[in-house]
């Protein structure tokens, strides 16, 4: 009995010891521009829209309202209006009857942004970019498959998304990364002293790398991990 708990014990400094190790790595990571890159590459890396598409679809990611929501209505509307004759397509499981969903509100955001309401179609019955993509494939039709197609959806998914429409057929896929733009009317520099309270504190006020940089990219390795996770299953699953 002492022999297993030596060893159940080793077991578990090694897993913690391992556990700090990779902790630290992610955290210096973070201090450089390393994970900021990682998430661009998965945005951008099988290339962006070079003609006009005959067909846009939004993956709608984590539903309406939300800011991942509104950004890719944003940058869908955008698109839509640059290629007028596109058709849209909405793909996010939900009731298309019931006009409070998010499918619903998301078709609602693009009718706000000025989108024609005979150029949308909804996609509901897809519950990942695998199936969104096989459906979206049943319903429009081969006629499609050579046709240009745009994805608009978040750059960490942008990758995944592009290879899923090429192994159902679509064989002219390419990307909108839905990226976010940084305040830039303001340097966000501040004077410490300017705002009183405890002296003892250390002051933050011209570090924007540790106010915010650091949390930002702590955020881009969670995305870029989970999506390397979720690249890995669907290589395994023949799913691109």
């Amino acid at each position: 009995m002492k022999g297993r708990a030596k060893s159940i014990l080793r077991i578990f400094k090694i897993l913690f010891l391992s556990f700090g190790i990779f902790f630290i790595l992610l955290c210096s990571l973070a201090f450089t521009t390393i994970p900021y890159y990682a998430w661009h590459w998965l945005g951008v890396n099988k290339g962006c829209i070079e003609k006009e598409p005959a067909v846009v679809v939004l993956l709608g990611g984590s539903g309406m309202p939300s800011g991942d929501g509104l950004i890719r209505s944003y940058y869908t509307a955008m698109i839509g209006k640059e290629y007028p004759k596109s058709i849209i397509i909405i793909a996010l499981p939900g009731d298309t009857t019931d006009s409070t969903s998010s499918i619903s509100l998301l078709r609602y955001e693009l009718l706000l942004r000025g989108i024609d309401k005979n150029r949308i179609s909804l996609e509901c019955t897809g519950h990942n970019t695998r199936q969104q993509a096989m459906q979206i494939a049943g319903s429009i039709g081969k006629t499609h498959f050579l046709k240009p197609m745009a994805l608009v959806t978040s750059p960490e998914n942008m990758y995944r998304s592009i290879l899923s429409f090429q192994k159902v057929g679509f064989t002219d896929v390419k990307g909108l990364p839905t990226f976010e733009t940084s305040v830039n009317e303001n340097n966000l520099y501040f004077r410490d002293k300017d705002l009183k309270g405890n002296p003892f504190v250390p002051p933050i006020g011209q570090s924007k790398q540790l106010r915010y940089q650091f949390w930002n990219h702590l955020k881009y390795e969670i995305l870029v991990f989970r999506e390397l996770f979720a690249i890995g299953y669907y290589k395994l699953r023949a799913w691109i």
